[in-house]
């Protein structure tokens, strides 16, 4: 170890010598343990053991330093966010640079130039330092053009260098792969990239133009051609025009027919026809692309042509005396090509214009040709044969295997099990009829009624099941909408057709007096009451109670009596069988009731002498408030 410690000398070869006191050059510990901690300790002397200089401070300094603590007088120093990582790929995303370009290209075996000057341009991607270039197509050029370099990292020189943007810039001279290109000029994007990343850009420059380019723009020399035609300015003036024209050939006369689409082309260039199929989807047909190859179309032969080999030959101007021309073919027209007749009915915008420029014709509107489909069939069901309900011959309309008609469950689960049963008596001119008696049975899960004939011994009728389970039609309803008797047509006094057979209601159980009461918005209040009347009656004490009663009311009283006055006067009036049904047909709500002026017309029609003494008297008793007149007591008056 040198030191020097004279103070003031340079510490120089010759000014310093060595201590031969020194003989520890260690390094001081800084590494302790305390109570069995390690602890760091700061060294107080160097390698030789020379004092170390630092700032001695008493302790009185270090309590003061100690007491001082910035963060409460500052707060929490905060740190900036680190800027989020953006890769290149991500924050050069379709940015490319494109510079104007152009190099030249000796043409050694050519007399009318020799150099070609080839416009490019170059495309710098930012994502990934890669270029291209690519060279402009110029039509009828001659010349393979298109993309020159795919999109690649170029080298900039011999050590494997790479262009990059910093070394692209207008008026300079790149080369790649041998050929020098010459930057004239670039886009705005470009230019404002590089001036915002510090790059000072030179002036554009002009882009330089081919001399032979150049002179094939100049106007062609004219040539008179000896011809009354010429064919040459015609193929030149309409290359590439073609009109198009949506036609249809309707074939549905024939067997197996059909109307098909399809789109013919007359191309102006040499008046030739060309017909296109068109295919639709899953449409059954080969893929052909044409009915009809194109050619020219004669329309009109000469008549010894008509024996003329087509198939082996082709047909010459000396064969046809007029062809197909643009002037034939018109929107909404017909013309027959090949022994087909095809329709027009559209044309393309260009077609239109053509028309409009040649002929003068503007109108050649669209026609619509498609087929309108036919109105849906109305299903109508066959007329009702009269076997079953109306509903169960129906379903085999509907399907091959019929189904039966869906059911009102929550009906048949709340009304299981519920019968009204009503007891009522044969309307029938035949004397043996007037005995019997009949038990109707309604099913108010489903609607249905039986009828039960309880067995009289030794009456000559034998008893049992009448009718089953069924649903009954109403006289006056229609077959294709049947209208079934209901709970609320059936009440003391009601008339009940069951496949012409009429039932007048005799008496109910008590059943149905629970029932009616408890759904008394099914029923008329004529007919509740009907019934409530009908079991007072039945279950009335004794006679004499009735007749006690009677004698209380006498209006009741004279009303029986003129009842069995008229009785016995009118015992062989002829309407006494069809005054009841004449009264019940025009009461829809069964209330017993009918209006004046539909009583007196009915009376009319069946010659009930209203004009007798007894009659009027019992219209006047029989009459109700508001114009009605009470026809349930009348009606007794003509019935045995």
């Amino acid at each position: 170890m040198v030191s020097n410690p004279v103070h003031g000398l340079p510490f120089l070869p010759g000014t310093s010598f060595k201590d031969s006191m020194k003989t520890a050059f260690h390094r001081s510990q800084t590494l302790g343990y305390r109570n069995g901690y390690a602890i760091v300790r700061h060294p107080t002397v160097g390698i030789g053991g020379d004092r170390l200089q630092f700032n001695q401070l008493s302790q009185a300094e270090l309590d003061e330093l100690a007491s001082k603590a910035p963060v409460l007088t500052y707060g929490q120093p905060k740190q900036a966010p680190p800027a989020d990582f953006i890769p290149a790929h991500v924050a050069f995303d379709k940015k490319v640079l494109k510079f104007d370009a152009y190099f030249q290209e000796d043409v050694p075996v050519s007399t009318e130039e020799q150099y070609r000057i080839r416009q490019v341009n170059i495309y710098y991607y930012l994502e990934d330092d890669s270029m291209s270039v690519i060279e402009p197509v110029v039509e009828n050029s001659g010349i393979l053009q298109g993309k020159l370099i795919k999109r690649q990292r170029l080298a900039k020189n011999d050590r494997g260098d790479h262009y990059h943007w910093k070394d692209l810039n207008r008026g300079i001279n790149i080369t790649i792969y041998g050929k020098t290109f010459r930057v004239v000029d670039c886009d705005q994007f470009t230019q404002v990239f590089l001036e915002s990343q510090g790059i000072e850009l030179n002036p554009p420059e002009k882009m330089a133009l081919d001399p032979y380019t150049e002179l094939r723009k100049q106007p062609l020399r004219k040539y008179v051609t000896p011809s009354d035609f010429d064919q040459l300015k015609q193929f030149l003036t309409f290359d590439k025009q073609v009109l198009r024209f949506y036609a249809i050939w309707d074939d549905t006369d024939s067997m197996y027919g059909e109307c098909r689409t399809y789109i013919i082309h007359y191309y102006l260039m040499d008046d030739t026809v060309e017909i296109r199929e068109v295919h639709e989807r899953n449409d059954g047909r080969d893929p052909f692309p044409l009915l009809m190859n194109r050619q020219r179309m004669p329309k009109v032969l000469v008549e010894n042509a008509k024996n003329f080999p087509q198939c082996v030959l082709e047909i010459s101007d000396q064969e046809v005396l007029e062809w197909y021309t643009a002037k034939d073919f018109i929107v909404g027209k017909s013309l027959t090509i090949l022994g087909r007749s095809f329709f027009i009915y559209d044309c393309d915008p260009f077609t239109r214009r053509y028309y409009k420029e040649k002929f003068g014709i503007t109108d050649l509107p669209r026609i619509d040709v498609s087929k309108r489909e036919p109105p849906p069939v109305k299903q109508e069901l066959p007329p009702y044969n009269g076997f079953g309900l109306v509903e169960d011959s129906a379903q085999n309309c509907f399907a091959l295997i019929p189904k039966a008609p869906k059911k009102d469950v929550i009906k048949m689960l709340v009304n299981d099990n519920k019968v009204l049963r009503y007891l009522a008596v044969l309307e029938s001119p035949i004397p043996e009829d007037k005995d019997r008696r009949f038990v109707f049975s309604y099913f108010l899960a489903t609607d249905m009624i039986s009828i039960f004939e309880p067995p009289v011994r030794n009456s000559g009728i034998i008893g049992g099941k009448y009718l089953g389970r069924t649903k009954v039609v109403k006289p006056y309803s229609t077959v294709d909408n049947p209208v079934y008797y209901g709970p609320s047509d059936f009440f003391i006094g009601a008339v009940i057709e069951v496949f012409g057979h009429r039932f007048i209601i005799l008496d109910t159980d008590e059943y149905v007096l629970k029932y009616m009461e408890s759904n008394a918005a099914q029923y008329s209040p004529e007919a509740l009451a009907s019934i409530q009347n009908h079991v007072r009656k039945r279950e009335a004490p004794a006679p004499e109670a009735e007749s006690k009663q009677t004698e209380k009311d006498p209006g009741v009283q004279e009303l029986e009596a003129l009842i069995d006055t008229i009785q016995k006067q009118l015992k062989d009036h002829s309407c006494k069988d069809n005054i009841r049904e004449a009264f019940q047909i025009y009461d829809k709500e069964a209330s017993g009731y009918v209006d004046r002026d539909m009583f007196f017309k009915i009376c009319e029609s069946l010659n009930v002498p209203v004009d007798d003494s007894l009659v009027k008297e019992l219209i006047r008793m029989c009459s109700h408030g508001e114009g009605k007149i009470n026809y349930y007591n009348f009606v007794r008056a003509f019935s045995n």
